[in-house]
């Protein structure tokens, strides 16, 4: 609830307040904001012990589901959205002439620099790890986890004045209803789908591997509501299966964007929609995909406790 509270007075303040001058500082605000959540997120994972000394056992099993889930989602999610919503594929750009393996590097180091958003998330990533690893109880770790409320609120309020600043997102809300749902039922569809195939791939328990999944991206819950009702090796699986789905889907967005169409976006998103991958949805989509990606995150949010909960209880 604070979270929303937080996003409504951005919104109300793009809408009223901020002139359109503003809109790429405010954007540096978002990138700044997610950057400093992802190195917290870092850091917390490599001053946990049992996380960071089994990376190595448990990192192929948290891939498996993070892709499966991942996968299944944006399927789903393209096909509903196909079907129902007339979400029409993007435009396929001319094939590109065949270049030599040689210069992949070059290619790769070209298409992060068109996704800066990426580049940083990935860096402050590796910072928050080392810090973490390097520098146990050091000062940056402490201050970015005591501040991490602060840096989400800060985050959405300026995601909310991004969406204020946007015209015609109240028409669109009003023009859609129920078939906001049709997305948020390919991302739940398609990452219990995804858990079931993941569950027989690393022959886990199938309602263990559908739990995982059905944490849509919210890997501090899923983690710690796991481990309660599985044991302490699923819940590290659904920690890191989650976590990489999150941050997965900020490289994931722009490419699906290109390929797809627009709702398959929300479908590598599911959960975070709503909140941390929203400034990359906001920069590579348009006005109705960002309300159909906010609703999803509130819907997907709300269903990640109830289908742990049916699942393992």
């Amino acid at each position: 609830m604070d979270i929303l509270i937080a996003m409504a007075a951005g919104v109300a303040l793009g809408r009223l307040v901020v002139p359109e001058r503003l809109r790429r500082a405010n954007e540096l605000v978002q990138t700044t904001c997610t950057c400093l959540l992802v190195c917290g997120m870092g850091s917390t994972l490599a001053l946990t012990p049992v996380l960071f000394q089994n990376l190595g056992s448990f990192g192929l099993q948290s891939l498996a589901y993070c892709l499966c889930a991942t996968a299944a989602s944006v399927a789903a999610v393209y096909a509903l959205t196909s079907r129902l919503l007339g979400a029409r594929r993007a435009v396929a750009a001319a094939a590109p002439a065949r270049r030599p393996l040689r210069q992949l590097p070059g290619r790769v180091a070209s298409a992060l620099r068109e996704e800066p958003m990426t580049l940083a998330v990935l860096a402050a990533l590796a910072a928050g790890l080392a810090a973490g690893a390097l520098w146990p109880g050091n000062m940056l770790s402490a201050a970015l986890a005591a501040g991490a409320d602060a840096v989400l609120y800060a985050l959405m309020c300026s995601v909310g004045v991004s969406v204020g600043m946007r015209r015609g997102l109240l028409a669109s809300l009003r023009e859609h209803h129920v078939k906001m749902l049709v997305i948020p039922l390919g991302v739940v569809a398609g990452s219990l789908a995804g858990g079931a195939a993941a569950s027989a791939l690393c022959g886990d328990a199938l309602r263990e591997g559908m739990a995982v999944a059905s944490g849509l991206g919210w890997y501090s819950l899923a983690g710690v509501t796991i481990e309660g009702l599985a044991g302490a090796q699923m819940g590290v699986v659904a920690f890191l299966a989650n976590l990489m789905r999150e941050l997965a889907s900020f490289a994931l967005i722009p490419v699906i964007a290109r390929k797809l169409n627009f709702f398959a976006c929300i479908g590598a998103a599911a959960a975070t929609s709503e909140d941390t991958t929203l400034p990359v949805m906001i920069r590579v989509t348009d006005e109705r995909t960002v309300v159909f990606s906010v609703v999803n995150g509130v819907v997907c949010s709300a269903l990640v406790p109830v289908l742990i909960a049916a699942l393992l209880g």
